[in-house]
């Protein structure tokens, strides 16, 4: 008896333990803070702020390159002395003496230059370009696809914090029950109408459900522990209550049974495999020439940011790459390897997910029928558990099977409690799967 009411008072303790900084959160709520905090979804939109930005980088194909310089030079070398003088526009008729052509003095130069490139015609930056643009896009459908996976998970984990709730309900009511039982058969035994085993045999029932009871009561800190880190809170000390309660009954609804080509993970692959086929036509039309236009405007002085001197220079360039030793043949091979396995892994992916639509749904038709069956189960064990305990009341039954029909009644509302879960986490499985 001692070891039974010290593991009574174990479970008071863990009970009052249980109730500290119990904070009650809906669906909803959920939903929506996990949205702004998770930290899956911080990492998918940073990808995509990634894929964004060199998205962005493209721009250069269209926009100007323009570079600004400011150089000094001091020089004794005849070339550069000469060419810095007339630059200048300071070139005098004694400058041509052979003496002083030969073997210049020091001469000094400042020269300010504003360089302009422009890019005219380049069709592999084109195509260069659609690919991270596609790839951005494939990557914003991900993040999308992201937010949708974790509103599941956040639901599964929601649910799973009402079974958890609930488990410790049915475990307690198992343990009034539990304790009512061992105080009959203490009278009974008191007055020599039970065997010492009869006895023995309820208190070990009723420290089996203490233990029980303990370990659903973790069960709900390990619910609550996994809530906060989906929502990326401090999981310190804190434990969440459900504000709806876990539904005793499930809803049978048509769900479709195919999978649909606007899934946001399926157009992801789709577009990851059109920024691959671009790539691919880029490396090809890398054979053709570039046109770029180019132009500077220097001022030249002695004097730091002077303007005595002043030109300017205007040009186009036709450059095209001949050969550069297999290297673009290489790399044209390279993409269109890549193209056709992004292809082929895109055609994998969908049957993956058609056939994983198809176990799903025939999971969510085994589920119904466990429910149901679980169902019928508990009412009959309940049935059971009354009519022994009325004839172990009348002396008609043994302890034995008392305790047996006590821990079949709380086994099988347990198992159609987690029928109802697995009924449930199922069909939202299977809605995510064709959204």
């Amino acid at each position: 008896m001692k070891k039974v009411n010290l593991l009574i008072v174990l479970g008071m303790l863990t009970g009052a333990g249980f109730a500290q900084d119990t904070l009650t959160i809906s669906k909803n709520d959920l939903l929506q803070k996990v949205t702004e905090n998770n930290l899956q979804i911080k990492v998918a939109e940073k990808s995509f702020q990634s894929a964004k930005a060199d998205y962005r980088q493209s721009n250069a194909l269209f926009l100007p390159n323009i570079n600004v310089s400011h150089t000094g030079i001091s020089t004794t070398n005849p070339l550069m002395a000469f060419g810095s003088k007339l630059n200048q526009e300071v070139l005098t008729a004694s400058d041509f003496n052979p003496a002083l052509l030969n073997d210049p003095e020091k001469t000094q130069n400042f020269a300010t230059k504003i360089e302009v490139q422009q890019p005219l015609f380049n069709l592999d930056g084109l195509y260069g370009r659609q690919a991270a643009k596609a790839k951005m896009d494939a990557f914003q459908l991900q993040t999308e696809r992201t937010k949708e996976y974790l509103e599941l998970e956040v639901s599964k984990a929601y649910m799973q914090l009402q079974l958890a709730y609930k488990a410790v309900n049915v475990l307690e009511k198992a343990n009034t029950t539990a304790q009512g039982n061992l105080k009959m058969v203490e009278n009974y035994f008191k007055n020599g109408m039970l065997q010492k085993t009869d006895l023995l045999n309820v208190q070990v029932r009723v420290n089996e459900i203490t233990n029980q009871l303990q370990y659903a009561k973790s069960n709900v800190q390990n619910a609550s522990d996994y809530l906060a880190f989906l929502l990326n809170e401090d999981m310190t000390g804190k434990t969440y209550r459900p504000a709806e309660a876990l539904d005793n009954s499930i809803a049978i609804e048509n769900i479709n049974t195919t999978i649909s080509d606007s899934r946001k993970d399926i157009q992801a692959m789709q577009k990851s495999s059109e920024a691959y086929k671009k790539m691919f036509q880029s490396s090809k039309f890398g054979f053709l020439p570039r046109l770029n236009a180019f132009g500077s405007y220097e001022l030249y002085d002695q004097n730091i940011f002077g303007t005595s001197a002043k030109g300017y220079l205007v040009g186009a360039q036709l450059s095209w790459n001949i050969f550069d030793g297999f290297k673009t043949i290489g790399k044209t091979q390279k993409a269109k390897a890549d193209f056709e396995k992004a292809e082929i892994e895109t055609e994998q992916y969908k049957k993956q997910s058609q056939l994983e639509l198809s176990k799903t749904n025939r999971q969510l038709v085994d589920a119904e029928n466990k429910v149901n069956l679980s169902k019928l189960a508990f009412e009959q064990s309940q049935e059971a558990f009354r009519i022994r305990q009325n004839r172990f009341t009348q002396g008609l039954e043994k302890t034995t099977d008392l305790l047996m029909a006590e821990t079949q009644m709380a086994q099988k509302e347990l198992e159609h409690l987690q029928a109802i879960f697995e009924y449930n986490f199922t069909k939202q499985y299977l809605q995510f799967l064709t959204k």
